[in-house]
């Protein structure tokens, strides 16, 4: 379960001056099991033929599966960080936005795996990833990195 006291407005106040604002990501909806982002289609993540560039769609599906496991964990106790990422890339996408959405496949004590749909405006699948993340107890150097950034 993600924790849902935690807005949208704050989770994109986060990503301000960071990898997920380069690509204009931003967060638009939780629910109790769920996250979702969007990402424009524009020059920062096409590629040359002017559809959504593979990167962008890791980028995308990271993002937002990153932030759904750390939502989903006792934030008092541990962190995530992301260990492997796997995206198949099905249908192109060239303009509007793509939104990713993230759900827990499985939340085990160590490790998650997410699986994030990314579809088009038309809510047809462009691209899907599966993002393995690993808990881990949280230092006292990640602690304070926490206190100062985050929650």
């Amino acid at each position: 379960m993600l924790d849902t006291t935690i807005s949208i407005a704050y989770l994109n106040q986060l990503n301000s001056g960071n990898y997920t604002a380069n690509l204009g990501i931003e967060f638009t909806e939780m629910t109790d099991s769920t996250l979702t982002a969007r990402m424009p289609v524009d020059q920062r993540t096409i590629q040359p033929f002017g559809i959504v560039h593979g990167g962008a769609n890791a980028g995308l599906g990271e993002s937002v599966g990153s932030v759904a496991a750390y939502l989903s964990v006792d934030r008092e106790q541990y962190y995530t960080v992301g260990q492997e990422i796997k995206c198949n890339h099905l249908k192109p996408a060239s303009s509007g936005y793509v939104y990713g959405t993230a759900s827990a496949l499985r939340l085990g004590r160590q490790t998650h795996l997410w699986q994030i749909a990314i579809r088009d405006a038309e809510a047809s699948l462009t691209a899907f990833c599966t993002l393995t993340m690993m808990v881990l107890p949280l230092t006292e150097e990640m602690r304070q990195i926490q206190q100062q950034y985050f929650f």
